[in-house]
C-alpha cells in the first residue's frame, strides 16, 4: 500500500521545499522504490498560468497541458518521472471543483463548508491517480500560519489518522538562523514553527533543518527536546554550492534514512547515486567556459527562467564545460547600444508575452545572424527572429505580430485553431486568457537532413508547447527563398515547429519549449548541440 511524506515550510518562505521533496524521491528511487511528488498550492489562482513570472517564477507545463508551479521541474528533472496536470493543485481548482459541483447539486442541500467539503476534496487530490506507487511525497506551499494554507494543512493532519499505521510521515523543513552579535545559530526560530504545527495537529517525524554552518549537536538535542522529535531525525540541511549537491548532501545527514525508520522500514538497500555523482563530477570539472547572453524581459527574477538555467547546465556538463549566463534586459537593446552582446558567445532569446522588449529582442537576433554568433530562439524567441529576418533580409519593412496590435505584415499572428489527438482545438480572439493556449506536448516532423534532424537523430520529435502566437506560414515561400528554412512543422504541415538560417553556423528557432524536458541524467539535444556551437567559437 502506498505510503506518505507531507513536507511542510516553517519559519520563512523560499527555504526549499521543492529541492528537499526531489532530493528525497530522488534517494527513495536510487533505494528501488516508485515515487511519485505532488504539490498542494494555497493561493486562488485555478493554476499560475496567468500569473506574472516575476511573482511567482515559471510556469512549468506537463505533457498533459497542465500550466503547474515551477517546483516541478524540479520533481521531473530530479526523479526523471513526467509530472501529470494530477501532481499540482491550487486552492483556486479546489474551490472551483466544489462550487460547480455545488452548482450541479452534487451535495444533495448539504451546507458546503471547509470541513468536510474542502478538506475531502484535498484528500481525494492526494489519495487519486498513484495506482501502486510506494511512495507519493506531498509538498504544501508556503509556511505554516498562512491563512490560506489552512484547509491543506487540516486534510493531511485527517489523513494520518484515516492512512493506516505508519503509512503517513510528515517532515518538517525550518530554517535555524545564524545571529552574528550573538555568535550563536537559534532554536527558537525552529521550537516556534514546531509549535504551531503541533497547534494544528500535526507532530513532525522529521525535522530538516536549513542551515548556513554545521549545527552543533547540543543545539540539534535541544530542538529534539524542545521540538518531541527523535535527535537523529534532527537532520541538517547544511547550504550548498549548487542544488544537484543536495540530495547527496541529504543522504549524508541521513535524511531517508529517518523517513524510512519513520514508516519502520529497515529492509531498503542503500541508494545507488553513481550516475548522479557522474554528473555532478562532469559539472565540477569543466574543460573550458563559454559566455551565453539570455536576452529576456523577466530578468530581474531568475526563477523567471529557472528550466532554462538547468537546461544550460545540464549541457555543460554533457559538453564538459562551464557556461556563465550574462542577463540581458531586452529594452536596454533598443537604443541600438548591442555592446552586452559583443563578448558572448551565444545568444538565447526566450519565451514571454506582450510588446515590451520585443524590438531588443529582434536586435539581439540581428546581431546573431550578422555575426555569426550561435542562437537558440525559444516560442517567442523565434518568432522575433522570423520577424527579423522578414524585416532584414526578406524586405517586408513593415513585419510585426499581431500580438502587439494591428501589425502592416503580420508574419507572427493570432493562432485560433489547431489538431489536438485527432480533433479541431478552437480559441476564440476574445475569449478569456487562463488554459486557453496550444498547452502540452505535441508531435512535430522534421525536415530530413536539416540542422535540427541531425541533432535530434530523428525526423519525428513531441515537445511541449506554451503559445496563443504562431508563425504565419503565408510568409514561408519568401523567407525560405531569402534562407530562412522552415525546417519542422505540425504532422499536417500547417503549424510552424522549428526554422533555422542556412549558411550560418548555428541560428535556430522553436516554436516549442525544449527546456521543459531536460534532465541531468538526459540533458537536452538542442541545449547539447547550442553549448557545443558556442565553444566551437572558441
Amino acid at each position: 500500500m502506498t505510503r506518505y511524506v507531507f513536507i511542510t515550510g516553517g519559519v520563512v518562505s523560499s527555504l526549499g521545499k521543492g529541492i528537499a521533496a526531489a532530493s528525497l524521491a530522488l534517494l527513495l528511487q536510487a533505494r528501488g522504490f516508485s515515487v511519485r511528488i505532488k504539490k498542494l498550492d494555497p493561493y486562488l489562482n485555478v493554476d499560475p498560468g496567468t500569473m506574472s513570472p516575476t511573482q511567482h517564477g515559471e510556469v512549468f507545463v506537463t505533457d498533459d497541458g497542465a500550466e503547474t508551479d515551477l517546483d516541478l521541474g524540479h520533481y521531473e528533472r530530479f526523479t526523471g518521472r513526467p509530472a501529470t496536470r494530477m501532481d499540482n493543485i491550487t486552492t483556486g481548482r479546489i474551490y472551483k471543483n466544489i462550487i460547480d459541483k455545488e452548482r450541479r447539486g452534487d451535495y444533495l442541500g448539504a451546507t458546503v463548508q471547509v470541513i468536510p467539503h474542502v478538506t475531502n476534496e484535498i484528500k481525494s487530490f492526494v489519495l487519486d491517480g498513484h495506482g501502486e506507487t510506494d511512495f507519493v511525497l506531498c509538498e504544501i506551499g508556503g509556511t505554516v500560519g498562512d491563512i490560506e494554507a489552512m484547509p491543506f494543512v487540516e486534510a493531511v493532519r485527517q489523513l494520518g489518522n484515516e492512512l493506516p499505521r505508519r503509512h503517513a510521515v510528515y517532515l518538517h523543513l525550518t530554517l535555524m538562523p545564524w545571529i552574528p552579535a550573538a555568535g550563536e545559530l537559534k532554536t527558537k526560530p525552529t521550537q516556534h514553527s514546531v509549535k504551531e504545527l503541533q497547534a494544528l495537529g500535526i507532530h513532525p517525524d522529521v525535522l530538516l533543518v536549513r542551515a548556513d554552518r554545521p549545527i552543533p549537536d547540543a543545539e540539534r538535542k535541544k530542538l529534539s527536546l524542545f521540538c518531541n522529535v527523535r535527535h537523529s531525525a534532527v537532520v541538517q540541511a547544511l547550504d550548498v554550492a549548487d542544488i544537484h549537491d543536495v540530495p547527496v548532501a541529504y543522504h549524508r545527514e541521513g535524511l531517508d534514512d529517518e523517513v524510512l525508520e519513520a514508516f519502520g522500514i529497515d529492509f531498503a538497500p542503500r541508494p545507488s547515486l553513481d550516475a548522479w555523482e557522474a554528473f555532478r563530477s562532469r559539472a565540477a570539472s569543466p574543460q573550458g567556459a563559454v559566455k551565453v547572453a539570455i536576452v529576456g524581459k523577466y530578468t530581474g527574477l531568475k526563477d523567471a527562467y529557472k528550466s532554462l538555467t538547468e537546461a544550460l547546465g545540464h549541457a555543460a556538463a554533457a559538453n564538459r564545460i562551464s557556461v556563465e549566463v550574462d542577463w540581458v534586459e531586452a529594452e536596454s537593446l533598443e537604443d541600438g547600444d548591442l555592446s552586452a552582446l559583443k563578448e558572448v558567445d551565444a545568444i538565447l532569446v526566450p519565451g514571454g508575452f506582450g510588446e515590451r522588449g520585443s524590438e531588443g529582442k529582434i536586435a539581439a537576433a540581428r546581431h546573431a545572424r550578422e555575426n555569426d554568433v550561435p542562437y537558440l530562439g525559444i516560442c517567442f524567441g523565434m518568432q522575433m527572429a522570423v520577424v527579423e529576418a522578414a524585416r532584414n533580409l526578406a524586405g517586408v519593412a513593415d513585419a510585426g505580430s499581431s500580438e502587439f496590435g494591428r501589425a502592416g505584415s503580420p508574419v507572427v499572428g493570432l493562432m485560433t485553431e489547431w489538431e489536438k489527438d485527432g480533433s479541431r482545438e478552437r480559441r476564440p480572439q476574445d475569449g478569456a486568457l487562463g488554459g486557453t493556449m496550444r498547452l502540452g506536448a505535441y508531435p512535430a516532423n522534421l525536415e530530413d537532413g536539416s540542422l535540427i534532424a541531425r541533432i535530434y537523430g530523428t525526423t519525428r520529435i513531441s515537445e511541449r508547447h506554451r503559445h496563443r502566437y504562431e508563425v504565419n506560414m503565408a510568409y514561408r515561400d519568401k523567407l525560405e527563398s531569402f534562407g530562412l528554412k522552415f525546417s519542422g512543422t505540425s504532422p499536417d504541415g500547417r503549424l510552424p515547429e522549428t526554422v533555422e538560417l542556412e549558411g550560418h553556423p548555428w541560428f535556430v528557432g522553436v516554436q516549442y519549449h525544449p527546456e521543459l524536458k531536460s534532465r541531468p541524467l538526459e540533458p537536452h539535444p538542442l541545449f547539447v548541440s547550442f553549448v557545443a556551437a558556442a565553444a566551437g567559437r572558441h
